[in-house]
């Protein structure tokens, strides 16, 4: 039955490169066809369905509402077997493949430049990794595991404690010196950026400051913490980030702490993965090194100045 409603991959994808241009022709172009076998696959299609997908406007196409809907729900579909075909592949030339989802900050100013070491030490294994911001299903969707920032709780998974989030103020050193930034006080009248997802983190900031201020909550928003650094690092105003975010930043002087004074969060960083499942060798060497990763860099942090 369900092969019945499946029409060829090769209408399909036709139809829907058709559809993106408005044009048999320049689908031929890119699908490296002849015009009349692009037509003739389309037109298949129609015949299938039942339907008239494009109506015919002497020289051009058209997509009709009923082609609109289809070209939506095809389109979708199309993107995920893509997905899927590329997942699988990465598998060539690897023992084992894990598939990770984390956050996007953390993937790229944490993990990213640790993972060649991962490459190092077990060269056999492949990763993919995936961006996801929300917590998710694993029987439904085909991760091994997850970083996830909050509280430890994950509906069938297990939650372990990578480390927790000491978050600073910076800003760059431009831009503390232009706009003279000496006490806690002198962040209420500067431009500050603010994080979307943690709107009362100057707020807290300063309560914790002793700062009274009505302005706690202007200031430009970002979506991101990698948006919010790279804006301090060119000196749009002063950001709160968490530490080992900027580390590299601190060090190299693009960014400077501006004062030694860090708001510590009830939340974490955690790595997490199915429970009751059997763990795959692949996964077993990355939470090994993972958790040795954050231990080195908990240990790090531990014995390093503020500043």
């Amino acid at each position: 039955m369900r092969r019945a409603f499946v029409p060829p991959a090769d209408t399909l994808i036709a139809f829907e490169c058709a559809a993106r241009h408005l044009s048999f022709t320049r689908a031929a172009e890119e699908l490296h066809l002849t015009q009349g076998a692009v037509s003739k696959q389309v037109r298949q299609l129609e015949d299938r369905l039942g339907v008239e997908l494009f109506r015919r406007v002497r020289q051009r196409i058209v997509l009709t509402d009923a082609g609109r809907i289809y070209l939506h729900d095809i389109r979708g579909a199309l993107e995920q077997m893509t997905a899927a075909t590329r997942q699988v592949m990465s598998y060539a030339g690897s023992a084992d493949v894990l598939n990770l989802a984390v956050l996007p900050t953390f993937g790229t100013r944490w993990l990213a430049p640790r993972i060649a070491d991962f490459g190092r030490r077990y060269p056999d294994a492949g990763l993919n990794l995936s961006v996801r911001l929300q917590p998710f299903d694993f029987d439904e969707e085909p991760f091994d595991g997850a970083i996830h920032h909050g509280d430890p709780v994950w509906a069938g998974a297990i939650a372990e404690r990578l480390f927790d989030e000491e978050v600073i103020p910076v800003a760059s050193r431009v831009f503390r010196d232009r706009h003279q930034i000496r006490t806690p006080a002198d962040l209420a009248r500067v431009p500050r950026l603010q994080l979307a997802t943690r709107p009362l983190a100057w707020r807290q900031w300063f309560d914790l400051a002793g700062v009274e201020t009505d302005a706690a909550f202007q200031g430009a928003r970002f979506e991101q913490f990698v948006m919010i650094s790279e804006a301090a690092i060119h000196h749009a105003g002063a950001a709160l980030i968490p530490r080992f975010f900027v580390e590299a930043e601190l060090a190299s002087g693009r960014l400077v702490r501006l004062f030694d004074l860090s708001l510590s969060q009830q939340t974490a960083y955690y790595f997490v993965y199915p429970e009751g499942r059997t763990m795959r060798p692949v996964v077993s060497a990355f939470r090994k090194w993972l958790m040795e990763e954050a231990r080195t860099a908990r240990t790090r942090r531990e014995t390093m100045l503020p500043g």
